[in-house]
């Protein structure tokens, strides 16, 4: 489609090459070069006109969606936090704000935010369910038959000779989390999972203490994280997963951001 510039284009070439020929080109050319201008000051008008954005959510997060997109990606760097518990997802973002998890785009965004918005923000993606996407292609795919038994033995049973407590002992049978402040971990990239252990034993990551995940990331060996991960990067969430409203108490270990008596 022509731009706003072509009918000046036309009214040059017209004006420059066929004036002095043919009477009607003028007439012709004149007439381009004054819809010429026209065009060029409703172009002008329109682009000093800032649009007007709806002061939703949906809008001042879209910075979020960005990379937290609501239509599942499974993506191994950014992980997906819809349908997560609010209390999870509320401390998360605090532990970001305050220095317990470190990366700067996160940092930058909730640095100066209040307690109550981020309360918002949580709430907001925890009514989030979209469906879940296929498991996606990763480290899960190396995982020999011997690791995969070894990691559903750790998320069913875990391993009280080295007091490594169940997985499902906190994060619910169906290990899609508990309402209001533990996570699920069904629907997790299989290299996220190894990321965040990572994380947890080089302290890079940590909670409120006492930081129960940081403890048993400490008692867990490589090849246990390796088999961990292989055997959850694999499962396929039901679509119609949420949160459990409870657990059995207590749990195996005292986690500072679960509060007492908490889910």
């Amino acid at each position: 489609m022509p731009g706003p510039g072509y009918p000046c284009q036309v009214a040059n070439d017209l004006i420059g090459h066929t004036m002095p020929r043919i009477r009607k080109a003028a007439v012709l050319a004149a007439v381009l070069f004054m819809a010429c201008q026209a065009s060029q000051s409703v172009h002008s008008a329109t682009a000093a006109t800032p649009a007007t954005l709806p002061d939703t959510l949906d809008q001042r997060l879209a910075a979020c969606l960005a990379c937290h997109s609501v239509k599942e990606r499974n993506d191994a760097f950014f992980p997906r936090i819809a349908g997560k518990p609010a209390g999870y997802l509320y401390n998360q973002l605090l532990n970001f704000r305050e220095g317990r998890r470190h990366y700067p785009l996160m940092t930058y965004m909730v640095d100066h935010l209040p307690d109550t918005y981020l309360r918002e923000i949580a709430e907001y993606f925890s009514n989030l369910h979209p469906a879940y996407a296929p498991p996606a292609r990763g480290s899960a795919d190396s995982a020999t038959e011997a690791m995969q038994q070894r990691g559903q033995q750790l998320v069913r049973h875990g391993d009280p000779a080295r007091k490594i407590p169940a997985c499902v002992a906190c994060h619910g049978e169906q290990l899609t989390g508990v309402a209001p402040a533990i996570p699920g971990l069904v629907g997790l990239p299989a290299d996220y999972i190894n990321a965040q252990f990572g994380a947890w034993r080089s302290k890079a990551r940590r909670a409120q203490a006492p930081d129960c995940m940081a403890e048993i990331a400490g008692r867990l060996s490589v090849a246990d994280v390796a088999a961990l991960s292989g055997w959850l990067g694999r499962q396929t969430p039901d679509a119609s997963a949420r949160p459990a409203a409870s657990i059995a108490q207590p749990l195996p270990l005292k986690c500072g951001s679960v509060a007492e008596g908490q889910p």
